[in-house]
């Protein structure tokens, strides 16, 4: 007996649930059909704050559907290129220090192919250059027979060095970007938005809900499209219908100053705005790392084209 009582309490709470559900579903079924005579009209503000809300979470997802490419290494990586696992075994700068204690053209060659270090280097345009340029001035190196040193040769090391040192600060930038722009901007999306969202969802179950009682106590219900409604007579509403639609209404007027207070939170906060800002610092921050390097190589190859273009000349004149 006890456990038929438990499961008439269990069942009569399982339809206390359904019964909103079900009335919602009727109404909103209504709604689409045309068949609402009385559908309660949301505050010019809350409509306006929708929009706004709406333009909010359609930004942040057109621009981390952009600016998410910072989270993969190689993005900017040159698809048409073939590098082998000893390419990307040791970094530049390894090999280029190994390179430099080097006597013969078999040691040149066993520093090109020195075994891998802890992890595979970096898949970026800059030290994918940086890489192409250290083989290609081993190359000619090798191949160099004359005094001296080959001065394209020297040019191409000292631009690998370079392409390095911007591909390394390439990945600072990602870094710097990931952890102060990506996340607060997927932060804003994920949880403030969809707190949004929820608020709102909230509301339209209240506005059903109160539209769905008035139309019960006032005895109008839900017929099939084209059918004439039911003639019924006009009367006052009983205490206890007054009452459940007050019910109603105060709890749809709950949920809408609640929605309100949470959308106005989203467009107000300034984190989206401060994130920005950390975006364009990084990206400034590498720019002007990038510069320098470049900047202080520039004169370097400016140096060697000059003696090359005066050895050139005189060999002309000599000759």
């Amino acid at each position: 007996m006890d456990m038929f009582k438990g499961f008439q309490k269990n069942l009569g709470s399982w339809g206390g649930q359904i019964a909103p559900i079900a009335s919602r579903t009727v109404q909103f079924t209504k709604e689409q059909l045309g068949q609402a005579e009385d559908k309660t009209q949301l505050p010019a503000e809350y409509i306006e704050l929708e929009k706004r809300v709406d333009a909010i979470k359609a930004v942040h997802q057109k621009m981390l559907a952009v600016t998410s490419q910072y989270s993969h290494e190689p993005y900017d990586y040159p698809p048409n290129i073939k590098e082998t696992f000893q390419d990307l075994g040791r970094t530049v700068s390894e090999k280029v220090q190994l390179l430099s204690s080097a006597t013969s053209t078999a040691e040149a060659q066993a520093a090109l192919t020195a075994p891998p270090s802890a992890k595979p280097q970096p898949k970026t345009f800059n030290h994918a250059i940086a890489r192409a340029s250290l083989a290609s001035s081993q190359l000619l190196h090798q191949q160099h027979t004359g005094a001296g040193e080959d001065p394209l040769a020297t040019a191409l090391e000292k631009y690998a060095l370079a392409m390095e040192s911007v591909g390394e600060a390439r990945l600072a930038q990602d870094a710097q970007i990931q952890s102060r722009f990506l996340a607060g901007w997927n932060t804003t999306l994920n949880t403030n938005l969809k707190f949004a969202t929820r608020a709102r969802q909230n509301v339209e179950k209240a506005r059903l809900n109160l539209d769905a009682v008035k139309a019960r106590v006032k005895g109008t219900t839900w017929r099939l499209p084209g059918t004439a409604a039911s003639a019924h007579d006009e009367h006052e509403l009983s205490p206890e219908a007054q009452e459940e639609i007050e019910k109603a209404e105060d709890e749809f007027v709950t949920q809408t100053e609640e929605a309100v207070a949470v959308m106005k939170n989203v467009l107000d906060t300034p984190e989206p705005l401060r994130n920005l800002a950390e975006l364009i610092a990084a990206q400034m921050e590498f720019h002007k790392r990038a510069h320098e390097i470049l900047s202080e190589l520039a004169p370097v190859i400016d140096g060697l084209q000059v003696e090359q273009e005066a050895s050139y000349r005189k060999s002309r004149e000599n000759a």
